[in-house]
Formats: C-alpha cells, structure tokens, sequence
C-alpha cells in the first residue's frame, strides 16, 4: 500500500484488524524483516508496517532525512488513515524513531515498543565509524556493506537462512543508505527524555546483543517510569529475526 506525504510517497503493509501497532524497522533493512511477526500478531491487532524514508519502496524524496523527520512521517500515516493513537514500536534504528515519536508525538501513543536500541547519540568513535560506512558504500557497494554488517547484526549462531535474509533484505538503494547513515549519525541524545516517558513501555533486547547490550538496555528501561525488561535468548541485535517466537511471546504479553 501506498500513500503520499508531502512530496513523497510512503509505502506501508497491514495486518489484521483492530487497535493499531506500528512496528518500525531496522538500519539497512526494510518492512520486510516484521513479516512473521506481523503475521502472527494480525489476530490481536491491526499491524502498519511503513518502509521508512528511502528504504523499500517508500522514496527518498529531496528534503534531508532525520530520525525527526520519520517520525513525523510515521503520525502522518496515522493521519492518513485516520487513527488518533496507536502503540508504537521499533528495533535499532526503529527505535531511534519510536523515541522521537514519543518525544514529538506524546499524545499520539498508547503504548512504546523499544527492542534492541539505544536512547544516547553516537560517540566520536561511532561518528568516525559512519563515516568509514559512507566510504564503505561508495566504494565497495551495497552488498559488500551488507555483508560486513552481518557479524554485528547476528549472533555466531544465526542460521544461513537468517544471514541470506538480512543480505536479501538488505539490498537496498544506495542513496537510501547514506541518507540513513547520516540520520542515525545526527541523531540527537534522548536520555534526558526516558523519565517524560508514561504510557505503558516493553524494552526487548538479544542476549547476545553485541550493538545494543543487555545492560544498556537495561539502564533504559530502568530509566522509564512504566517499563518492562525482556531478554530474548539465543539472538543478536535483530532479534526479532533470530528468535521470532520469543519476541511474539513477549509482544503479545505486552499488549
């Protein structure tokens, strides 16, 4: 499905019927990495899952991406179809998103969804490390990007079915990936806002998380007054990938 905001076209799936979840993906992904749990959620709720800006099939469009910017993207789609709350959740960068969302659209969430992310900015080193990724891409290419990624993204244990989908999936535009580079890279630090967090919040996160710890997202959680820890065994930071059934179990629980 398709929809337009401002110049841009957005792309989005649904799932189900009833009250609104919005999952949010991760960094070099799409939408696509929500399809099982999508699947298995649409019974409990109606699932939206968006392409974020120039990622998937949604455009790049000409104004500098931000984190911000997707998600005033993501209340303009629950604009779009008429929906005045909705949960909200994201994995990695997805969660950069549901932050800003919760910061920028309080009003808006019922409930936050926050798996395998980060509220801080990006250190010296992180900052040198993106540049050393827009030099990867230009030079190398995108599968080769990719495929670095992969032992940071999975756990050793990942199965090659899981590895050939992230390289699948991955395969994105160019352009998009260096507009999300720079996203993430200019994000802002949200620390300071976890407290302003209310509505009811689940933090999930990879017990072999090596991007997004255990105990940093620990310390996140602790730090939002009405939120719960889960742990999913057995899964790096795309957790939702490498343990679906645990990380369904958890969201259903949740909501």
């Amino acid at each position: 499905m398709r929809v337009r905001i401002g110049n841009r076209t957005v792309a989005y799936d649904c799932y189900g019927s009833g009250k609104p979840l919005v999952l949010l993906h991760a960094f070099p992904l799409d939408g696509r990495m929500w399809r099982e749990i999508a699947q298995a959620l649409s019974n409990r709720c109606r699932v939206l899952v968006p392409d974020l800006r120039g990622f998937g099939e949604s455009e790049l469009g000409q104004d500098e991406v931000s984190i911000a910017g997707m998600a005033d993207d993501v209340a303009a789609l629950l604009d779009t179809l008429s929906m005045a709350q909705a949960t909200v959740g994201g994995l990695s960068m997805g969660g950069y998103v549901a932050l800003a969302f919760a910061a920028r659209h309080r009003t808006r969430l019922q409930r936050l969804i926050l798996a395998d992310t980060r509220a801080s900015a990006d250190s010296q080193a992180a900052r040198a490390g993106r540049a050393e990724a827009l030099d990867r891409v230009a030079k190398e290419g995108v599968p080769a990007f990719v495929e670095r990624q992969l032992s940071a993204l999975l756990s050793p244990k990942a199965s090659a079915t899981v590895r050939d989908e992230v390289r699948s999936i991955g395969l994105q535009a160019p352009e998009g990936i260096c507009a999300g580079i720079k996203a993430l890279r200019d994000r802002p630090d949200r620390q300071s806002e976890l407290r302003d967090i209310t509505c009811p919040t689940l933090v999930l996160v990879g017990k072999q998380d090596g991007i997004s710890p255990p105990a940093e997202m620990a310390t996140m959680a602790a730090a939002i007054p009405d939120a719960g820890l889960v742990e999913i065994d057995d899964a790096g930071h795309l957790s939702n990938l490498e343990n679906p059934t645990a990380f369904i179990a958890a969201i259903e629980n949740f909501i």
